[in-house]
């Protein structure tokens, strides 16, 4: 009877635990952004050494924030990945008449049709907007602007991380929208006559990084990591504990040095 009951105990917990595991595998985008509140790109990509994905998910350095707010760090994101692909266009760059109302009629069509942003509609609180678009420092393109990227947020997204064609900069910076850009790649020209919508919600390749919809996508001023869904969990775990581990030591450095707590080791 002993025998049994421990067999039932055992089979009670393996069950258990692997329910567990199922219902974690679950999360909905907002819990999974709950679990990494407060953790930074560091204790993220120690984590992702302590379960084995060493160099897994780091973003190229050249992908970098914008803009920082070094007092209150707003422009710090933790969000889950809408992703876009532009890609350069190979159809014909001018319109056929070149007077202002068939130049605008042709602008329109073209954003309506080749190089719309159908990706809005699906986009949800939590969301980061994940666009690659690698051919528009060639062709001087602004894929991301001040407007659109207002638009975005509006929507609910918490920010933009791409490989280039940001434009209107000043304006993006003024209205603090979170932006992870290749500086060196951005770009001036509207998209019409320049590029096309390739695709949404596929795959999308940023700073040599693989992104599928639906990563979590971490960026602060050391970069942007990107951890798989399915490793969200127990990357959150490993890295809550490395960030616990940091803030005590740093508490104490603080004490010693007579420097008031601020909210980076509270």
């Amino acid at each position: 009877m002993k025998i049994r009951h421990s067999i039932s105990i055992f089979l009670f917990v393996v069950l258990s635990t692997n329910a567990l595991a199922q219902n974690k595998e679950k999360l909905t985008d907002q819990q999974i952004i709950n679990l990494y509140k407060g953790l930074r790109v560091a204790d993220v990509s120690d984590g992702m050494d302590m379960i084995g994905l060493m160099n897994v998910g780091l973003v190229d350095q050249e992908i970098a924030p914008l803009w920082r707010d070094s007092e209150k760090f707003e422009h710090q994101i933790t969000g889950i990945a809408l992703t876009a692909k532009y890609v350069t266009s190979q159809k014909k760059q001018v319109p056929e008449k070149t007077d202002s109302e068939s130049y605008k009629k042709w602008r329109d069509i073209w954003y309506t049709y080749d190089s719309g942003e159908p990706f809005i509609e699906e986009i949800k609180p939590g969301n980061i907007i994940v666009i690659e678009n690698d051919g528009d420092g060639e062709t001087d393109t602004g894929t991301v602007g001040s407007y659109n990227s207002l638009i975005w947020l509006s929507k609910g997204a918490l920010g933009i991380v791409t490989t280039g064609g940001i434009r209107d900069i000043d304006e993006v910076i003024k209205q603090k929208v979170p932006v992870y850009t290749d500086y060196s790649n951005r770009g001036r020209g509207i998209r019409p006559g320049r590029n096309i919508l390739e695709s949404y919600n596929q795959p999308v390749v940023i700073g040599g990084t693989l992104i599928n919809p639906g990563d979590l996508i971490i960026a602060d001023s050391d970069g942007v990591i990107v951890v798989p869904r399915d490793k969200v969990v127990l990357v959150a775990d490993a890295a809550r504990e490395e960030l616990n581990i940091d803030k005590e030591v740093r508490k104490k450095l603080y004490d010693e040095l007579g420097i008031p707590y601020d909210f980076t080791v509270e």
